[in-house]
């Protein structure tokens, strides 16, 4: 069989020059022989992956070495050949390589898109949300690590578990949102776990899947999680141990593998010291913490996303605005947001609903009562600077207070991260560590 006439096809000699001109024209499939002059096919395949682990690569081997085929294997060969090859099993080799080749590209085009259609809070060039996405696009990957996410109200939350369920191996299957402050405590329990028949009182006849089953080989979505009952929250605990739990009044262990994303707005600290989050079942939702930041901490992005919603609310309603008046623009950059990029979505909204156009205006907004030159400041809780008076300042005290208001802001940004958190002061990690601990 002539692969030639089918694909386009590059031969080399040797495994140094095929490397090189992967790193300039990574291919989509490579055919490798294990028995190569200078460096092996495995010692090959192992540079290949770390070039481009993405290469589907199907090894060629003179005699079929268990021990040699396993090695490849692990470094994550996608197939292997015996000499003499049959090229009629070649010919079905390669093809289903390509299917599955064509199928991821299918995937990530479909994850690329659902990106810049329906997530919004990724809009923007800041460090701050560019970091975050760095951050999903890495942390994604596995498809049951537990992620909590972390942020104030109006971050985007949700639309972030989004995102990471978009990103994951689990792209194909459901993804389940609870917000678990809307049911009540007593009910909790069977809406996460079902029941069987007769399992409590007024229990339905045939029993009852729970959100947990539902989310098989998907993501489970607990936002506001903690607000759980401690009884569910011991539970979820076993679940995460083990994947298994019991539906209420079951006998039966059922295991189910899926993905628990967890968000809160709320103190974690607070939340623990006040017994109403497990340590425990803290520790297990945060193997890894994904920390959004506000809208304040993000300032030059209010402008490219009041532009997504101008666009897309004009889209809806009919309107035809073409831009931000100066005077509103000012406004919006400088606007306290309280309610995060939720608050500026509504904002524009009802300035679309309101305005005639062409430009969006601070009357339609309505905050015509703000004064643009007073800057909102990102944190009510920043330390003021006190004046000099004639008796003097206690100087150490508010460099003090200062140092410590930072490396709280830094540690929250980074999700507790220390290295990044040293990173977003431009100090050493060291003198980040020696600091921490001097404020306790």
């Amino acid at each position: 069989m002539a692969f030639e006439s089918d694909y386009q096809v590059n031969a080399f000699s040797a495994a140094e020059t095929a490397i090189e001109a992967i790193k300039n024209s990574p291919p989509d499939l490579i055919l490798l022989d294990i028995g190569l002059p200078g460096i092996n096919g495995i010692q090959a395949l192992s540079e290949i992956k770390k070039l481009c682990p993405e290469i589907l690569v199907i090894m060629i081997t003179a005699y079929e070495d268990i021990k040699t085929v396993i090695s490849a294997m692990k470094l994550g060969a996608y197939d292997y050949v015996v000499k003499p090859i049959h090229m009629d099993e070649l010919a079905i080799i390669i093809s289903n390589a390509l299917e599955t080749i064509r199928l991821r590209k299918e995937v990530k085009a479909l994850q690329d898109k659902y990106f810049k259609e329906t997530l919004p809070c990724f809009i923007g060039e800041s460090n701050a949300i560019q970091d975050v996405v760095e951050f999903i696009e890495t942390v994604a990957k596995s498809p049951d690590t537990p992620i909590l996410i972390l942020g104030e109200t109006g971050t985007g939350k949700e639309l972030i578990a989004s995102a990471i369920h978009a990103r994951s191996p689990n792209f194909n299957g459901p993804l389940i949102t609870v917000n678990c402050a809307a049911i009540p405590k007593e009910l909790i329990e069977s809406e996460l776990f079902g029941y069987e028949k007769g399992g409590f009182s007024g229990a339905s006849i045939s029993g009852k899947k729970g959100l947990i089953e539902d989310s098989e080989n998907g993501t489970l979505f607990l936002d506001e999680v903690g607000d759980l009952s401690l009884d569910a929250q011991a539970k979820l605990l076993r679940f995460l141990e083990y994947g298994e739990f019991y539906r209420i009044g079951g006998t039966k262990k059922l295991k189910i593998q899926t993905r628990i994303v967890s968000a809160t707005n709320k103190d974690i600290n607070k939340l623990i010291d006040s017994r109403l989050l497990r340590k425990d079942l803290y520790f297990r939702l945060g193997v890894i913490k994904v920390q959004i930041p506000s809208l304040n901490e993000r300032r030059q992005d209010i402008i490219p996303l009041v532009k997504h919603f101008l666009y897309e609310f004009s889209k809806k309603f009919h309107k035809t605005f073409t831009g931000i008046a100066p005077e509103a623009e000012t406004a919006l950059k400088e606007y306290n947001w309280v309610g995060n990029v939720r608050e500026l979505k509504n904002l524009i909204e009802r300035g679309v609903v309101i305005g005639k156009g062409p430009k969006l205006t601070i009357q339609d907004l309505g905050i015509e009562g703000f004064n643009s030159r007073e800057i909102a400041r990102s944190d009510s809780n920043m330390p003021c600077f006190p004046p000099i008076t004639p008796a003097g300042i206690d100087l150490p005290s508010v460099q003090k207070s200062l140092e410590k208001f930072y490396i709280e802001k830094a540690l929250k940004m980074a999700g507790d991260n220390e290295s990044k958190a040293a990173k977003l002061l431009n100090i050493n990690y060291h003198t980040f560590r020696y600091r921490r601990n001097k404020h306790n």
